[in-house]
C-alpha cells in the first residue's frame, strides 16, 4: 500500500527524491573528517626542552613545576609525564569526555603562563608548547636515498624546508612530526684537559659565544636632528653573526696578562653537524627520515 501511493503519484515521488538529494548536498560539506565518532577523552600535550639537562634535572626543574600548576584545571581526569635524558619534558593532560579541546588548551596555556617565571631561563627561551593532540597518525612517510648520495642530515633538512609546511596546509592535516630528525647546527667540541690547563670551563665558552655571536642594531647616520644641509640618512648594519666553522673557531675565550688570546680552536673544534643524534629511523633496511602526518583536531 505504501509503495502504491508513490507509484500512483510520480510527481510527488520526484519532489521527495529531489528534496533528499538537496538535503544530502547541503549536509555533505558539514560532515566531520573522522570516519568514526571521537570517543577518546580530550588530551592536551605540554612540551618543553631543557637543553643539556639530565632526566632527573628535567623532572625536578621543569616537569614537576608545570604539573603542580596544571593540576586542578577544570575538567581534569589525570596527568601523565615523561622526562628524557636529552632534556625533553612531555606532559599529557587528559580531560573528561566531551570537554571542548579549544577551551581545554586555553585553560592549560593559562596555567603554563603562571608557571613560566619558575622555569629555568633556557626553557623559557626555547618556549613551552601547548598543543591539542588527537593521538592518531594517519600516514607515515619514509624518506631515504636509494644510492646513498644524500645523508640523513641533508634529507631531514630538505623535508623540513619543502615538505612539512606543504603537508600541514592540506585539508584535514593537524600536525607533521619528523622522526629521526637531523637539523643543521654548529657543534662545538671541547677538550676538558685543554680547558683546565687554561683555567677555563665550558660555561666560559658559552658566555663568550653569547657575547660574540649576536645581531645588533648599529643605528643610523644622518638621523634627525641633523646639521643644516644634511640630505641623506643611511642605516648601518653590523655583521656580527657567525656563519661558518672557521668564524666559530676564532671566538676569543680569554686574554692573557701578556696580551695573548685564547681562542676556541685552542681548546676544541667547531664543525657543522646535526643538532641531535639521539634518535634514528630505518625504512626498508636503510637509514631514513620519517614523517608522521597527524589528524586535524576539531
Amino acid at each position: 500500500m505504501f509503495v502504491d501511493f508513490f507509484i500512483k503519484r510520480p510527481i510527488f515521488a520526484t519532489v521527495c527524491s529531489l528534496i533528499i538529494i538537496l538535503v544530502g548536498a547541503v549536509s555533505l560539506v558539514t560532515l566531520p573528517i573522522e570516519n568514526y565518532p571521537d570517543v577518546a577523552p580530550t588530551a592536551i600535550t605540554v612540551t618543553s626542552n631543557y637543553t643539556g639537562a639530565s632526566a632527573e634535572v628535567v623532572e625536578s626543574a621543569v616537569t614537576t613545576v608545570l604539573e603542580r600548576q596544571i593540576n586542578g584545571v577544570e575538567g581534569l581526569e589525570y596527568l601523565t609525564s615523561t622526562s628524557t635524558s636529552d632534556g625533553v619534558s612531555t606532559i599529557t593532560v587528559t580531560f573528561e569526555q566531551g570537554r571542548d579541546k579549544d577551551i581545554a588548551a586555553v585553560d592549560v596555556q593559562n596555567r603554563v603562563s603562571i608557571a613560566s617565571p619558575q622555569l629555568p631561563a633556557s626553557v623559557n627561551q626555547t618556549g613551552v608548547t601547548v598543543a591539542k593532540d588527537s593521538g592518531n597518525i594517519l600516514l607515515g612517510i619514509g624518506l631515504y636515498a636509494k644510492n646513498g648520495e644524500y645523508d640523513n642530515l641533508f634529507i631531514s633538512n630538505y623535508a623540513d624546508l619543502y615538505l612539512v609546511d606543504a603537508i600541514k596546509r592540506l585539508p584535514g592535516v593537524g600536525n607533521v612530526q619528523i622522526f629521526g630528525e637531523r637539523r643543521y647546527a654548529m657543534r662545538l667540541w671541547l677538550d676538558p684537559n685543554r680547558l683546565a690547563s687554561r683555567n677555563l670551563t665550558a660555561q666560559d665558552v658559552v658566555d663568550a659565544l653569547k657575547e660574540q655571536n649576536l645581531q645588533v642594531g648599529a643605528g643610523q647616520i644622518g638621523q634627525q636632528p641633523a646639521p643644516k644641509g644634511q640630505q641623506y640618512q643611511i642605516n648601518l648594519q653590523a655583521v656580527s653573526r657567525l656563519k661558518d666553522p672557521t668564524e666559530f673557531a676564532n671566538i676569543v675565550l680569554k686574554t692573557g696578562s701578556d696580551g695573548t688570546l685564547v681562542k676556541l680552536q685552542d681548546v676544541g673544534r667547531a664543525e657543522l653537524g646535526a643538532q641531535s643524534y639521539n634518535g634514528f629511523l630505518r625504512f626498508s633496511g636503510q637509514e631514513a627520515v620519517g614523517l608522521g602526518v597527524g589528524q586535524l583536531v576539531r
